[in-house]
């Protein structure tokens, strides 16, 4: 059997392949109730357009059934059934394969071609957080995630521009954005001075508005192929000033410079000059015209700019129930207050002061604000309902995957703890397991529904489709949200549900991070016998399987900014 890193998209090609020429035909369950008869279905309709009456001969079904190749899943069985094929995986060998090498699992299914290069743009940048709308925090998160993905899929990254406001690094630093902050201003005297050099011939002869240097027409560039690219037909004039040229200057010097700072480590990518970038200016829906014609600005007054400009423009984001405009501060503030109240309800007194819990409440209240940001498709329009409090019971929210983070770290340190003490034995190799012994369907909805696919997701999280035609672009940050939401939806079913460590007398009674009351949080298991008792192989598989879950997705949850749970708790 061929070894590696096992891969859905893998296993799908070769199944599709197996039924010969055509369109895809298979597709992953990922419904319990259907998992509990089959992991890979092909429907009768989709296989008539192999098959003429629908019906698979034999051999083929045979081949399939002894599917092998590089990333493909060991087949346990393929069956004929009345609304298609039905395939079902060699589960024990799945997860063998999967836990032995979990490390392989956090890392994306491709890294990219050495050389890319992408400049991340985000102009809401250049001012201060006072005046930071809502719309742009999202550019700004958005920025941010996308920075994260394309380096941990091996791309290098510049982002722009380097923050000069006095007081936006702190807040950045609140919200767990990483973005460079600037010292002192790059020189750009010599592209200056070519700037002004054109600007002089094209400039209007007309009084000038201090600051400005002159009026440059973009009307010919928008005409030449402006409407086919996506560029405004209205983009006539652009009055050209200081400010407009020290940004055309950033962007400048980020695209000549040849290695990504602050990568230590990564190799130099070959010279290929401006050609060689992909600028993406991150823009909310208000700043898309101005962006516009800085795009169009930097093409006519420098010959070396980037042919390849992207404009991944953000939805508008509207507020419900609260009049007048909400800045970025005070969001974060209002936020940072609900969670605070909810710990009091919670735990019966005010938390807020106490030095051990303020790291938590910033991490649950930019945990919340990330995810109400990034789980709408970015450039879709997104609706807050500032007035609901925070809460753990539903299953749409980021506080809801960072309690099952907390859950799981209470988990692994009561162990560690308890091992200490002698009350449990020594975690053994997975090596040395039995894993024929994992076959609850929860067990193998976290496998095979988190774990296995996780490097596919990193991948599509990362694509960015610079090739496609229009100025356009698009960035798929739901994905990462909704991952995360079904996968602590599923381990929180399971965890309920299975007994995963024996309780022995002496840990009776001892709470969770958040406190008694809550389903699954401290359960009586005098009636259960404990740990020493049981399987070791069993309890020690349903321990390695949520840390392959969570604790492997720990490290790439920096997608979305997140500092691991685990470690602050």
């Amino acid at each position: 059997m061929a070894m590696g890193r096992l891969g859905v998209e893998e296993t799908l090609e070769a199944l599709n392949a197996a039924l010969g020429p055509g369109g895809p035909v298979w597709f992953k369950e990922t419904r319990a109730r259907h998992l509990r008869v089959r992991d890979f279905f092909a429907p009768r309709r989709a296989l008539r357009a192999r098959f003429g009456d629908g019906q698979v001969p034999e051999r083929v079904v045979h081949a399939i059934a002894c599917l092998q190749g590089p990333g493909v899943a060991p087949v346990l069985r393929c069956v004929p059934t009345p609304t298609g094929l039905a395939l079902q995986l060699q589960r024990s060998a799945v997860f063998e394969r999967v836990l032995g090498a979990v490390a392989a699992y956090a890392a994306p299914a491709a890294i990219a071609a050495p050389g890319r290069r992408v400049v991340l743009h985000c102009p809401a940048l250049r001012g201060g957080p006072g005046v930071l709308r809502l719309s742009q925090l999202r550019a700004v998160l958005v920025a941010d995630h996308l920075a994260r993905a394309l380096r941990a899929h091996g791309v290098s990254v510049r982002q722009v521009p380097a923050v000069r406001d006095p007081h936006m690094p702190t807040f950045l630093q609140q919200l767990r954005v990483d973005w460079p902050v600037a010292s002192e201003r790059t020189a750009t005297e010599a592209l200056r001075s070519r700037a002004h050099a054109k600007l002089t011939s094209a400039g209007d002869s007309g009084a000038l508005l201090p600051g400005a240097v002159g009026s440059v027409r973009l009307k010919e560039l928008v005409d030449e192929w402006g409407h086919t690219a996506g560029y405004d037909p209205n983009l006539d004039s652009c009055l050209v000033t200081e400010d407009l040229l020290s940004v055309l200057a950033e962007l400048q010097e980020a695209v000549q410079h040849r290695l990504e700072e602050g990568s230590p480590g990564m190799a130099a990518a070959p010279d290929t000059g401006a050609e060689g970038y992909l600028v993406v200016h991150v823009v909310s829906c208000e700043e898309e015209f101005q962006q516009q014609k800085l795009d169009l600005l930097w093409r006519k007054l420098d010959d070396q700019a980037p042919l390849r400009q992207k404009h991944l423009v953000c939805g508008p984001v509207k507020v419900a129930g609260v009049p007048g405009t909400v800045t970025a501060p005070e969001y974060y503030e209002l936020r940072h207050a609900q969670v605070c109240k909810t710990s009091a309800l919670k735990h019966g007194r005010d938390l807020a002061q106490d030095p051990a819990w303020t790291e938590i409440f910033m991490v649950l209240s930019v945990a919340a604000i990330k995810f109400e940001m990034l789980s709408t498709a970015p450039q879709s329009q997104l609706l807050l309902a500032l007035t609901d409090n925070i809460s753990t019971k539903g299953t749409k929210s980021g506080t809801f995957v960072m309690y099952n983070c907390a859950r799981l770290a209470t988990l692994f340190e009561g162990y560690e703890c308890s091992m200490e003490q002698g009350l449990y034995p020594t975690f053994p190799p997975v090596s040395s397991l039995d894993f024929s012994q994992l076959h609850d369907e929860g067990e193998w909805l976290l496998l095979f529904n988190s774990v296995l696919p996780f490097p596919d997701l990193l991948s599509h999280t990362a694509a960015l489709a610079c090739t496609a035609p229009g100025l356009h672009i698009t960035a798929r940050t739901e994905m990462v949200c909704k991952f995360l939401v079904q996968l602590s939806m599923d381990f929180s079913s399971y965890y309920n549900r299975v007994h995963i460590l024996g309780v022995s007398t002496q840990q009776k009674g001892v709470g969770t991070l958040w406190g008694g009351g809550g389903a699954g949080e401290v359960k009586d298991e005098t009636s259960r016998p404990p740990l020493s008792f049981r399987s070791l192989d069993h309890t020690c598989l349903v321990k390695c399987l949520p840390v392959c879950s969570f604790c492997g997705l720990c490290v790439k949850c920096s997608t979305l900014g997140w500092p691991c749970w685990v470690s602050l708790h």
